[in-house]
C-alpha cells in the first residue's frame, strides 16, 4: 500500500506543477511563438501546432529528470 500512495502523492505534485505552468504560460511571451511552430489558417478555422515549443519543453523536463535521478 506505502507504493500506491507514494505513486499518488508524485503525481499530485506533477498536477500542482502542471497548473502552474499552465497559469503562468500567458505571461511568457515567447512561448507558443518559436521557430518551428507550425500554423495555418484556412476559411473559418485554425490549425495551430506548436512543434518547436514541444521540443523545447522535451529537453528541459528530459534536463530535470535527468539531474534529479543523479
Amino acid at each position: 500500500m506505502s507504493g500506491l500512495g507514494k505513486m499518488l502523492i508524485f503525481f499530485g505534485v506533477i498536477m500542482a506543477l502542471a497548473g502552474v505552468i499552465l497559469l503562468l504560460a500567458p505571461k511568457i511571451p515567447w512561448l507558443g511563438k518559436l521557430p518551428g511552430d507550425i500554423t495555418y489558417h484556412g476559411r473559418g478555422f485554425t490549425f495551430y501546432f506548436p512543434l518547436g515549443t514541444c521540443i523545447l519543453l522535451s529537453i528541459l523536463l528530459s534536463l530535470i529528470l535527468y539531474l534529479f535521478r543523479k
